[in-house]
């Protein structure tokens, strides 16, 4: 499957990310890493704090909803940098793939001693 040839694509450069910057950084640092070497070193396309519109009655309404990345508009990523996680991201995550009817999305806390503890694969059953 496609997605998960991207996530594990994904995953390998979050943990070499990790390996080398450790946890205790802003997410956005993570996050524009996560790009650069999404889009340079892997050669996928990228949407970087990309709106979700909501259609609500046959209206498009923009509400300030941003996904961090959204690759190959395929998989998306929400990058944190928070001490644990919480259902609320689990649940954004989960929003931003309905809205974007995308199948696969991936949270990744990168302040975890080990990375492999931050990371949650979340399914959209569309």
């Amino acid at each position: 499957m496609y997605e998960n040839e991207l996530s594990a694509t994904i995953l390998d450069i979050a943990f070499e990310i990790h390996k080398t910057l450790g946890p205790g950084l802003f997410e956005s640092v993570y996050e524009s890493i996560l790009e650069f070497e999404l889009t340079e070193s892997a050669g996928l396309f990228v949407e970087r704090q990309k709106p979700m519109e909501v259609n609500w009655r046959d209206t498009i309404l923009d509400l300030g909803f941003r996904c961090d990345l959204i690759v190959e508009r395929s998989v998306i990523i929400e990058v944190k940098s928070v001490e644990k996680t919480q259902p609320v991201h689990y649940k954004q995550l989960l929003t931003y793939l309905r809205l974007a009817n995308v199948k696969l999305g991936l949270l990744i806390n990168f302040n975890e001693v080990l990375l492999k503890d931050g990371i949650r694969r979340v399914a959209n059953g569309l």
